[in-house]
């Protein structure tokens, strides 16, 4: 009975067991991560935060970039920007399982050693078809999963939430940070130098895994290749849920850009200063979310930051004619997104199997990319009339949808 065993207990070894700890028993303790668990997570969110920062910085001008390269078409450059999610979306699963069997830091070092050789491939290219390669090979080090995996092995199930906190607010401090060095750098030095920065971070974020714990403990080695426990049905439902949640995301940043310009009318150089100031804002609303899924359990916190996302995205919707009302929207929708970027993986990460964790994150990252591979469809069809609310519309959509899985899915487990 699960009731018998003891309650010191330090990772649960079935999903059942997991599930009952998922409802706290004492809603005025909160559990203090310990020097180790720091340690871990800090090294691990600094490895994430370094090899996301070189792929942001990239954005804002890598379109630019590609235009001007011989043989570019419309095609090929959307294609030179988009091809590092394909690859990411097809090797989380297969890579995040590898991790479970081999250990997560040989398959994190590999990573980071093939997105820097396409970084290289890509600095050195003079045709558009090198840079496409030179970003599959990026998206080819898939190991979004597997980090997370190292979070879930280093860390216990009363800091979780916590831990993932860390991992997505650095990895959220880089894409603004992103947004305001790549233009500035590659002014300066030019793309190829901005591909061969992003190559020495990742060669300084795989140094960094010499430094993490000793006691962070290695998954057990599964007997075989078993990849149905990744897709229970418990499982699937977040795997939907982060889907939907990039999907908003991605489309809300097509259409944004546009509002900000032809509505609001504020110059391009402008427009980080919304993202950061709507992002810093937002914590004032995710930390309390945090607090209260470690006291309450994750389920009513989902709903209510999904909720978030919704409010911010009709704001968006019929008050985004001028620079307050969109200001509002956007610290909603990021004080929801916020929390759920860190509490989606942690609840996966809780009722997944142990000798399976790695292969269901994959299945997690993989949903996610493929998510924001959508997100880009629906932002450029609904936005070809020239409207942006009618994407944030169609957000509100989705939005809705998933307000209705997750009371089903409460009403369920009822």
């Amino acid at each position: 009975m699960l009731v018998d065993q003891p309650a010191n207990i330090r990772r649960p070894s079935t999903p059942a067991q997991r599930r009952l700890l998922m409802t706290p028993t004492d809603s005025s303790t909160i559990e203090t991560m310990l020097p180790a668990e720091r340690r871990a997570v800090g090294i691990i969110a600094l490895i994430g935060m370094l090899r996301m920062f070189g792929l942001f910085t990239l954005l804002p001008v890598l379109s630019l970039y590609a235009a001007s390269l011989e043989s570019a078409t419309p095609i090929l450059i959307g294609l030179a920007v988009g091809a590092y999610g394909l690859t990411q979306a097809g090797l989380q699963i297969p890579l995040g399982a590898l991790s479970d069997r081999i250990g997560r830091v040989p398959v994190i070092i590999g990573g980071l050693a093939i997105f820097a050789l396409g970084s290289v491939l890509a600095a050195y290219s003079d045709t558009i078809h090198g840079v496409i390669a030179g970003r599959l090979l990026q998206g080819a080090g898939a190991i979004s999963a597997t980090l997370t995996a190292l979070i879930a092995d280093a860390t216990r199930d009363g800091v979780r939430t916590r831990s993932m906190a860390v991992f997505g607010i650095g990895v959220g401090g880089a894409f603004m940070m992103a947004m305001i060095f790549g233009p500035l750098f590659s002014a300066r030095y030019g793309v190829p130098a901005l591909f061969l920065f992003g190559a020495a971070l990742a060669v300084v974020a795989a140094t960094l895994l010499l430094a993490l714990p000793d006691d962070v403990q290695r998954p057990a080695a599964p007997r075989q290749w078993d990849f149905s426990r990744a897709f229970r049905p418990e499982l699937l439902r977040v795997d939907i849920y982060v889907f939907l949640l990039h999907a908003i995301l991605t489309a809300s940043f097509v259409a944004l850009p546009f509002l900000f310009v032809e509505r609001l009318e504020l110059a391009v150089t402008d427009h980080w200063k919304m993202y950061v100031g709507a992002l810093l804002l937002s914590l004032t609303g995710t930390i309390p979310l945090i607090i209260r899924d470690e006291r309450q359990g994750k389920g009513a916190t989902i709903g209510i930051a999904v909720t978030l996302l919704l409010a911010g995205q009709l704001v968006l919707t019929f008050a985004g004619f001028a620079v307050m009302p969109v200001f509002a929207g956007l610290v909603l929708f990021f004080a929801g997104f916020n929390f759920l970027e860190a509490g989606l993986p942690a609840r996966l990460s809780l009722i997944a199997d142990d000798d399976s964790r790695g292969a269901s994150l994959g299945v997690f990252a993989s949903a996610q990319f493929f998510g924001a591979f959508v997100g880009g469809l629906i932002g450029g069809r609904f936005l070809a009339a020239g409207r942006p609310a009618d994407v944030f519309f169609v957000c509100v959509l989705l939005a809705a949808i998933w307000l209705a899985l997750q009371s089903f899915g409460r009403f369920r487990a009822a």
